[in-house]
């Protein structure tokens, strides 16, 4: 009798001794499907009868005891009757067929969904450690995809190896394990000395004399790892070893790297992945069309699991990559398009401003508006009288005049007899919008000054109330305020537009309470950063997208320099030359207050805004804003700049975003090496914004750091979509991805810079959605299943 039939009939015995009480196998019957798969292939068993066991195994723990006496009866009959030449005829009983839903003939076998329980290797203890990486299911062992490898295919004789060298050597041990302990501490020393027919090399591991078991002398066994050199004599310290006549998992291939949890090891890891892989790839049915598959010729997923675990050779592996991060873009791609979809399927209310009104508007204004400006106001109240809820992004360089384009949204809500609501992720650039706004809407005369609300932390308690009744019986058009709006208690009388500044604070949980606050209102967001063409095809993908580039006539590009810290004399120079000709300027600070009183790398605002008061300038009036001040005081500050009771405005990056002084010209940066390219870029919008030469100075701390790329590309540009590209390449899409579309899985094989593969993606998800916006029909089934895994926590309302 065989190794495997011999087991299975001790385990059948075994149960019906015990009474049929599913104890026979520690945990259940099905814990013992791993051992089953993993040993299938050494039998002469058809693949139907190994089927069918494991799906007796599967449901065994649900089956009435008459029908398991009955089952285990005929597997029992069966074995002994000679399996390599019968078949086994196991009639499904009725409690077996409804003790688990049939896999759907379009859907994935739902036995990949199964625990990690019930596959070989993994019992109770070992599942939390792989709970802990994030992996709960058959399917996630499957993705569960190394984060490196080591190219231990290549093979060399040990007369051959040089120093240096990552590879494998097959050899003899010439003698046994020898142990030591070190000269220093408690490390204990396993050396050992591997010979081959061209000479020896010296191995050696360090606190594992368990080896000295398991390796004798005379044994062969395959040694991985790097050659190095100690006392002029080759060696190779803590490779990787394994019995010559074993899979070599770990030895003699590419192997791969996983990542870690306490408990689990590499080798285990590997061993677990190895004996399950043959038998559950094959089990995963293909979801990508047949015409990617074709056109772009990936390997099927079923090889495609197996290779990026244990490729053969580089170039399957590559292929094998290619596959891959096609995937994460695609399903990035499905992931925004349904989104958008499920928006735009949406009915809302039409609303419309007339042509003459348009024109009245913009007569009103002190200024002409922007080729750009008219047409992104264009495209908004084309979809504003739509019949579909806006969702657009507009995306504009510092004072490239969005708030009046957002104004005419607005407007033409509020005169249809709805509400509007404009939010900011500050304070500060909330109390900034109010203030346009309202003068704005009311020398329009669309709204009276008391129609208009501004809610923030700073409004008094005693006021609250009266805003909050205001607004839920209507007499409030237009709320302004912080993303607490969102937040109860605040009640909208009928909201139908929400304008968004600063967008990447802003996703899709945010989006839910919007539609919780009207019946399918408007969303207008928008961003002063520039968004990178690749990341407005994937991560904003979601939304239709409106630039304006242009900037408002007369204005002049801010005037950049990087100076060497011993400049600074001559940023103050230029400071005291503004301010006498009756302009203003911003000092930036990169931290509040130094860590240590002593401490120069940071030159900290609270600290250096007495320096400048007492040493360098005197005669003038300096203001102080940092983010530990309470939201009242940082408004009273602002508004005392704004009135031009200071001159000099000392700061932390609080007035990153929005802050709006016309009369500032120079904003010094200090420490200019620690800000993003994206904060500089910003802080720099702080001046420039009127029709006279403003400047922006750059010190960085210390001479190294004048080679700081960042730097160097801020004085070369004023472009802020060459910047933001920039800085995209640099860093890679950071919050951008980790906040917008927080409900995605993440990127591992593929770039966000990639725009040749996300054009790819995008058109072929575009076809599909085109095609079937549902994705109901029979052959879309495996793609949404799949678009599911991959969007964990994203609720798709796709009408399928």
């Amino acid at each position: 009798m065989s190794g495997l039939i011999n087991t299975l009939t001790n385990i059948f015995s075994l149960e019906q001794k015990r009474g049929y009480s599913n104890t026979a196998v520690v945990g259940g019957l099905a814990n013992f499907i791993g051992f089953l798969q993993s040993n299938a292939n050494t039998e002469n068993i058809s693949a139907e009868d190994i089927n069918s066991l494991i799906s007796l195994f599967n449901r065994y723990a649900v089956l009435s005891l008459e029908d398991r006496i009955t089952a285990v009866s005929t597997v029992i009959k069966w074995m002994r009757d000679d399996p390599g030449v019968n078949r086994l005829h196991l009639t499904m009983p009725s409690s077996l067929e409804n003790a688990a839903p049939k896999p759907e003939s379009h859907g994935q076998d739902k036995a990949l969904s199964g625990l990690l329980q019930s596959i070989r290797g993994i019992g109770e203890k070992n599942s939390l450690f792989f709970n802990k990486l994030g992996i709960f299911s058959i399917y996630d062992l499957l993705r569960f995809f190394p984060r490196r490898y080591q190219d231990f295919s290549q093979l060399k004789t040990i007369n051959r190896l040089e120093y240096g060298d990552e590879l494998s050597v097959i050899g003899t041990l010439k003698n046994d394990l020898y142990t030591r302990n070190a000269k220093r501490g408690n490390l204990k020393i396993i050396e050992g000395v591997l010979s081959d027919s061209t000479g020896s090399i010296k191995i050696t591991w360090f606190n594992q004399p368990y080896l000295a078991n398991q390796i004798g002398k005379g044994s062969a066994i395959v040694v991985s790892g790097k050659v190095d050199m100690y006392l002029g004599r080759l060696v190779m310290n803590s490779p990787d070893w394994e019995p010559l006549d074993s899979d070599q998992l770990h030895t003699n291939r590419i192997v791969p790297i996983y990542p870690l949890t306490a408990g689990l090891s590499q080798r285990q890891i590997r061993k677990i992945i190895y004996q399950n892989l043959p038998f559950w790839s094959t089990r995963v049915k293909e979801y990508l069309p047949e015409e990617v598959l074709e056109c772009e010729k990936y390997p099927p997923i079923a090889n495609a699991l197996s290779h990026i675990h244990f490729p053969d050779n580089t170039e399957q592996l590559d292929q094998t990559r290619a596959r891959l991060a096609f995937e994460e873009i695609f399903f990035l791609q499905l992931g925004v398009l349904a989104q958008k979809t499920d928006w735009s399927s949406q009915t809302a209310r039409r609303y419309a401003l007339s042509a003459q009104e348009i024109n009245k508007s913009e007569e009103r204004l002190p200024y002409q508006l922007t080729n750009d400006q008219k047409a992104a106001i264009k495209e908004i109240l084309a979809d504003l009288n739509s019949g579909h809820p806006m969702n657009r992004l507009l995306q504009g360089d510092v004072g490239s005049g969005k708030t009046v384009v957002a104004k005419f949204a607005i407007q033409t809500i509020i005169e249809n007899g709805a509400q509007a609501a404009v939010m900011t992720p500050t304070s500060i650039l909330a109390e900034q919008h109010f203030r346009t706004l309202t003068q704005l809407l009311t020398q329009d005369e669309v709204a009276k000054e008391d129609e208009i609300a501004l809610l923030i932390g700073s409004t008094p308690q005693k006021e609250r109330p009266e805003i909050l009744e205001k607004l839920a019986d209507g007499r409030i058009k237009v709320l302004v305020g912080t993303h607490a709006l969102l937040e109860d208690p605040v009640t909208f009388n009928d909201l139908q537009l929400a304008v968004i500044d600063e967008q990447h604070r802003f996703g899709v949980e945010q989006r839910i309470k919007l539609h919780e606050k009207g019946e399918n209102p408007h969303l207008l967001v928008m961003t002063a950063t520039p968004i990178p063409r690749s990341l407005a095809l994937t991560v904003y993908g979601d939304l239709d997208v409106t630039t304006i580039s242009e900037m408002p006539a007369g204005r002049q590009p801010v005037e950049t320099r990087l100076l060497h810290p011993n400049q600074r004399k001559e940023a103050y120079t230029l400071i005291r030359d503004q301010v006498a000709a009756g302009f203003q300027a911003f000092i930036i600070y990169p931290l509040v207050e130094s860590e240590e009183e002593t401490d120069e790398d940071y030159r900290a605002a609270v600290n250096e805004k007495e320096r400048l008061a007492k040493e360098v300038f005197p005669d003038l009036k300096i203001g102080l804003m940092h983010g530990k001040l309470k939201p009242a005081e940082k408004e009273k500050v602002m508004l005392d700049f704004r009135k031009k009771k200071y001159q000099i405005l000392v700061s932390t990056t609080v007035i990153e975003v929005g802050v709006d002084i016309p009369s500032a010209t120079v904003v010094l940066i200090e420490g200019a090496n620690h800000f993003g390219l994206a904060q500089l870029h910003q802080i720099r919008g702080r001046v420039g914004r009127n029709m006279d030469q403003s400047y922006c100075l750059l010190i960085p701390e210390n001479e190294t750091a004048l080679e700081n790329e960042r730097l160097a590309v801020m004085v070369k540009t004023n472009d802020g979509f060459k910047l933001a590209e920039f800085d995209l390449d640099q860093r890679g899409p950071g919050e951008f991805l980790g906040t917008r579309q927080s409900g995605y899985a993440g990127l591992r094989f593929s770039s966000i810079t990639d725009t040749q593969l996300i054009e790819k993606c995008r058109k072929y998800a575009k076809a599909i959605f085109e095609e079937d916006p549902g994705l109901s029909q029979p052959e879309h089934q495996l793609l949404l299943e799949q678009l599911k895994y991959c969007w964990p926590g994203i609720q798709f309302n796709l009408n399928n």
